[in-house]
């Protein structure tokens, strides 16, 4: 494969092509960085969380799923320091009206003037420095003066920090043991932007694994490595990924050590997921504020200690845009501009296609429906008998769809049919009775991109 073709404006022109991404309330002018996902999008994102939720839960026994409230109570988030500490810098240009995160201000663009950096020139007037805190407030109550001052959670952990003491009871796990979770988070971001990268409403994909304190520098070089399978298990390629430790002077207070798993998005080097060693800090913290006692106890030993642990952290949107970006293919097939998402067939919106070579045939179409409604009952499938069928493969192949099925005179002759490789193009026949059987071994079989 050659240079990379991709960009992120055709990612977004994709996107709103073909169903997976629209701006949010796009009728009434859209709403800053906020999106809906259409049908392949709500199709791509549940199959990114269903990968995660198997390497995490499904294909261990240490981890347990857990879905915690949206709205916790608001000293939670007092103990865990997001009330008081959860902000960042905040200037405004008075010229251009724009705003700046403070300590990004050597990234960022000058309003009026692209090439600059805001302040850069003598018609920047930007404002002093001032702390932004990035969590959605809101009230709980019936009536406004009764009503209680809450919050919407600007990430997943809290809610299983506070749940540790009844997963440990309940699950009956002991340490090395882990909580996994995935769900909605809220950041009144300053800078939000870059389409799907970063946005004010997110779904997150977090773990906490809880350890015995001496063993957590080996667990966090365990769960690094780990992570990084799993993108490449996935079809990212190792030339697009990079691991960046965190120098000292940019850890959180908390952490002894933090690694950011990179990806090399079209705008530059980004943060695709964080692993953190977040030590004792956050059991710490809600023991203290709560009364409780968040402790790891042997029953055999009377051993007790608060557990270190150690995070992954990778949100749902951001992981889809990456496997999109690095799916993106571009080529020239018979003479014809083909583009093509050759995602991981495990990750697919949608597994195959049944196509009746001719859309009016109606012997063929009988065949493909009969051959649609069996395999619908096994896999995500589509069906699709408009237009000629070199612009309905085309279609598939937009979408990523990585085998269609079509059904053609030979198929009235013989009961067999084609089967069509999305990214080599080959093309097989088998009997129509296997095709079941085909799908799934297909879907199973080992896969490595071939833009690796």
């Amino acid at each position: 494969m050659g240079a990379d073709v991709v960009t992120m404006e055709k990612i977004v022109s994709l996107s709103k092509r073909r169903g997976f991404v629209f701006p949010s309330s796009e009728i009434y002018g859209g709403l800053g960085s906020s999106y809906d996902y259409g049908h392949y999008g709500v199709l791509l994102k549940d199959n990114v969380k269903a990968r995660w939720l198997e390497a995490m839960v499904r294909e261990r026994d240490d981890i347990v799923a857990l879905d915690s409230s949206i709205i916790l109570h608001p000293r939670v988030w007092e103990a865990s320091g997001h009330v008081g500490g959860f902000s960042d810098p905040l200037v405004d240009c008075r010229t251009c009206k724009r705003r700046f995160r403070a300590d990004h201000l050597d990234v960022e663009q000058c309003g009026r003037r692209p090439s600059k950096r805001p302040g850069e020139t003598d018609e920047c007037d930007l404002t002093d420095a001032r702390q932004f805190n990035l969590m959605f407030e809101t009230r709980v109550g019936a009536l406004e003066e009764s009503g209680v001052d809450v919050y919407l959670r600007p990430e997943t952990a809290q809610g299983i920090f506070v749940n540790f003491k009844n997963v440990a009871q309940i699950a009956r796990r002991r340490p090395p043991f882990g909580i996994a979770q995935v769900g909605k988070s809220f950041r009144n971001e300053i800078t939000p932007g870059n389409f799907i990268f970063r946005t004010l409403e997110f779904e997150q994909m977090e773990m906490e694994y809880f350890v015995p304190p001496p063993e957590a520098d080996e667990w966090y070089r365990y769960w690094v490595d780990e992570r990084l399978g799993w993108h490449r298990r996935y079809g990212v390629r190792d030339s697009h990924l990079r691991l960046r430790p965190h120098d000292a002077d940019e850890l959180s207070h908390y952490s002894s050590a933090t690694s950011d798993i990179e990806y090399l998005f079209p705008i530059g080097w980004s943060e695709l997921e964080g692993i953190a060693n977040r030590g004792d800090f956050d059991l710490r913290q809600h023991s203290e504020a709560s009364g409780t006692t968040l402790e790891w106890v042997d029953a055999g030993t009377g051993e007790r200690y608060v557990p270190y642990v150690i995070e992954p952290a990778l949100g749902v949107n951001r992981s889809m845009l990456t496997f999109m970006i690095d799916a993106y293919d571009e080529e020239v097939v018979g003479e014809r501009e083909r583009t093509v998402l050759r995602l991981h067939p495990q990750l697919a919106p949608v597994k195959a296609a049944v196509l009746p070579l001719i859309g009016k045939d109606a012997a063929m179409v009988e065949k493909a429906r009969a051959l649609y409604e069996e395999l619908r009952r096994h896999f995500s499938v589509e069906y699709d008998d408009g237009g000629a069928i070199g612009r309905r493969y085309r279609r598939q192949d937009e979408i990523g769809t990585p085998y269609g099925l079509t059904i053609d005179e030979q198929t009235l002759e013989d009961e067999t049919i084609t089967v069509r490789d999305r990214d080599s193009l080959a093309q097989e026949r088998i009997p129509i009775g296997g095709a079941r059987a085909k799908v799934g071994e297909l879907l199973g079989a080992d896969w490595r991109s071939p833009k690796s």
